[in-house]
Parts: structure tokens; sequence; C-alpha cells
């Protein structure tokens, strides 16, 4: 029988564990404090820990290198209600199994555990080197979501592998490199952003790779290009969607071989920089348009982070908010943000995502001059943005048609006949007239005039799809 140890001051946090983990039949012990699990330790091994990282006397993260040595190889997951990204890879680097930010799902802890009795013994190296946080550069969220990216931050950021960045304009995406170079074993060394869509598209071969003398005009000189200048350090290939079929082929041979050609050079250098990639475009779908290689794409995305769009994260909005205004009046004591401003600026749908937000609360700080901020002090919701917003998801639904044709399509290209628009139809229509339904709520003559089409119509639609 598995044994867990669940080691929280919280009684209700031990209480709700053990009912549930004693009905999987697993035997739990819960202690209240660090010393008293590193002492319970010295004499017994659990198969599992559980251990949140507040705890009264010595916290859940300064147990962790001694409770390591305690139970060896046995998965330790870390609990906390204050999950930050500093907090996640302190614990990774410390050594934890996982990550559970609460509140959490009981079914989600059950899985984690199970996750944990699955896996190997093999612990994760420890990354000794020092860590160093810039506030400038923090990244604020409680939500599930975001304790997720830390979560993944924190686990690529000991590695050397590329990492893709993928998420609408506007979700931190430049942040996220930034930590995960300030948390690697490089963070010493130089960190060069570079935005591919703003270069000439004449010279961003030159910056990238550099150049020698004389091969081109205006080439007076040698020049290292910013993969070189970055030494052993990181570069961010921001907007890498944007950059040319030839260029892609050129950094895809520099990612294979590490080596990279100045123009004009015959020779090939080596250069050490790890590679962070970013985009805010579909790549699958300008792949399917041949206008991004399938190839770079997988050399690229070794490890891949989706940023979610502030609209899925609104219970980080308070957090944001408060940080950004107490960026753009840095004298002023730390002040809260009244209800219904929260409730506004939680109401809308943010279509430029954290930069929105940032600007509409430097807008309101100025209008407030000073005092407390009040709804009216919110710059108003940008219809421009949220109606591109709403028209990205038509070209969405456009370029999920072409996919599933392309996909369907392949084996009844050369038949004489198909059924390709009947059965897309069978696979749209059904949740297409159930929605109307449910808008109308069940009112049939409403949902056909919704529809454009004759009741007797629609009734015999939902008699073929036997919808009731």
């Amino acid at each position: 029988m598995p044994h867990i140890l669940v080691v929280d001051d919280e009684q209700s946090i031990c209480w709700a564990l053990d009912k549930l983990l004693t009905g999987r039949n697993y035997q739990v012990t819960s202690l209240s404090s660090a010393e008293d699990a590193l002492q319970w330790t010295k004499q017994s091994e659990p198969d599992v820990v559980m251990m949140d990282v507040r705890l009264p006397g010595m916290t859940g993260l300064d147990a962790l290198p001694q409770l390591r040595a305690n139970v060896g190889a046995t998965p330790i997951i870390i609990m906390t209600a204050f999950g930050n990204l500093d907090t996640t890879v302190a614990a990774i680097r410390e050594g934890a199994f996982d990550y559970l930010p609460k509140p959490f799902d009981l079914d989600q802890a059950t899985d984690m555990i199970e996750r944990a009795l699955e896996a190997s013994q093999c612990i994760p190296a420890i990354d000794e080197s020092p860590v160093r946080f810039e506030e400038e550069d923090a990244l604020i969220g409680s939500s599930p979501a975001m304790q997720q990216i830390f979560k993944q931050i924190a686990l690529v950021s000991s590695s050397d592998v590329p990492v893709l960045l993928t998420g609408e304009s506007g979700t931190g995406k430049e942040l996220v490199a930034r930590a995960i170079h300030r948390h690697s074993g490089r963070q010493e060394k130089p960190f060069l952003p570079v935005c591919l869509a703003a270069l000439s598209p004449g010279l961003v071969e030159s910056e990238l790779f550099g150049h020698v003398r004389g091969s081109f005009t205006g080439a007076t000189h040698n020049r290292q290009g910013l993969l070189e200048l970055a030494g052993t350090g990181t570069v961010l290939l921001d907007e890498i969607a944007d950059c040319d079929v030839g260029l892609q082929v050129k950094l895809l041979r520099a990612l294979e071989q590490r080596e990279i050609m100045a123009v004009g050079d015959a020779q090939p250098r080596r250069f050490f920089a790890r590679i962070i990639a970013a985009t805010n475009r579909p790549i699958p779908q300008l792949i399917q348009s041949g206008e991004f290689r399938e190839d770079l794409f997988f050399r690229l995305s070794v490890f891949h982070i989706e940023l979610p769009p502030l609209r899925e994260r609104l219970e980080d909005i308070p957090a944001l908010a408060a940080y950004f205004l107490k960026r753009t009046r840095p004298s002023t004591e730390s002040e809260s943000l009244s209800k219904a401003v929260i409730e506004a600026l939680q109401s809308r749908d943010w279509p430029g995502n954290i930069r929105e937000l940032r600007n509409v609360i430097e807008h309101a700080a100025i209008l407030a001059r000073g005092q407390m901020l009040s709804p009216g002090h919110l710059s108003p919701p940008s219809q421009f943005l949220s109606a591109a917003v709403h028209g990205d998801l038509d070209d969405q639904i456009a370029q999920l048609i072409q996919h599933w044709v392309s996909e369907n399509s392949t084996d009844t290209i050369d038949q004489d006949s198909s059924d390709l628009y009947e059965r897309f139809l069978a696979l749209v229509e059904e949740p297409m007239l159930k929605a109307v339904l449910s808008t109308c709520k069940d009112n049939r003559a409403a949902a056909a005039s919704l529809l454009g089409m004759h009741r007797t119509t629609l009734r015999q639609k939902l008699r073929k799809r036997e919808i009731e």
C-alpha cells in the first residue's frame, strides 16, 4: 500500500487529502510543520511527499534540500496558495517532482500523486547557479493558466533546447523569454532580442549572421551577427513567422549544424547562443499554406509554450492592474483598486491583452491625478481591436475548414464521386442547430427566423439529425 506524507498546517487540507487518499487504498500520514516532517522521514520512508510552502517555522522550500537528503528519490510535490515564478523555479531546482497551486481540485491532486508513483526514481539534477530576480521583468498571475506557464519556465530553463513561444500579441512572450534566460545557467551572458519583422529584408541575414567587408554596397568592414555577438547567451527571434522562406532555410541549417555563414564569407563559424523564437501567428496554418517550413517548426519547438490571452485569465487582472498602477505611481503608497474598477476591467475582451491593460491603467492614473481610480478614469474599449478579434475567429474557422478538406479529400480526389459535402454538413449542422435552439430557448419559430428558413425545413433538419 503506497504511503503518502502530507505536510500542511491547514487542517482542512490534511483532512480532505486523508479522506481522498485512504478511500483509494493509500496510507496517509499528516504533519503540520517542516521540522516534524524532517524528523519523521529520518525513521520512515514515504512513497510520495506533499508539502506546503508556507509553514510555521521552516518553510517548505527551506526544508526541501534536507527533506530530499532524507527521502532520496521519493517524489516531492510542493503545494502553495502563493504561487509565482520564483517559487516554482526554486521548487523545481531543489528537486520537487511537481508543483500544485492552491486551491486545487482533488482529482487533480490524485492524478499528480499517481503520476509521481509511476514516475522513475531519477530526480533531476539540481542547478546550483545563482538566480537573480528583477521586478521590472515580473511575470504576474495566480491563475491556473499562469501557474502552468511558471512550471514550464522552471522546467525548460535548466536545459539548452530551443523554445518556441506562441500566443496573441501583448501576452508577454518577451517577458517569458527573459525569464527563461534569467533562470538559466546563461543568466550572466547577454540576452539579445531581435524583431525579425522590423528588419529590412535585405539586411536581416547580415544582422543575424554578420557580413565580411565588401560583400555588398556599404559593407566597409567585417561585422559579427547577433547570433555570434550573443556568445553563450540567449537570442530571442521575435516574429519568427514573418521571415521569408529563404532565411528559414539558413536558420534551419544554423540550428542543426550550430554554424552560421556570414554574408560574403566562404567559411562557416560556430555559434553557441541559445535560441528562443516567438510569434503571434498560427504556424500550423502557415505550414499548410507553404509560408513556413515544417522542419524549422519542429526544430524550434523542441519545447513549446503557448501563452494564454488575458480574457482566459481574468482572475489575474487585479494583481496586474495593481502592479501597473504602482509602476505608474512609484512614490505613492500601495493602494487598492475599488471593486467597481476591477469589475469594469474584468468585463472587457482585452484584444490587446496585457499591453492594452497596462495602457488603460497608465491612462487612468493620468486622469485621476493622484486620486483613487474610478471606472470613469478608464479609457473606453477599442472597438476596432474587438472587431479584429472577432474577425480572427472567422479566419480561424475558414482555416480549419481548409485543413479539414485537405485531410479528408486525399483518399477521394481521384474517385468519380465523393460524399465530402454531406460529411461536412453532418459534422457542422448538428452543433449549429443545437446552438441556435439554445440561444432561442428552444423556441422553434424564433430559431427558424434566426436561421432564415421555414419552420417546416427546420423541423425536417431536426428530425434528420435526431435532435429532440
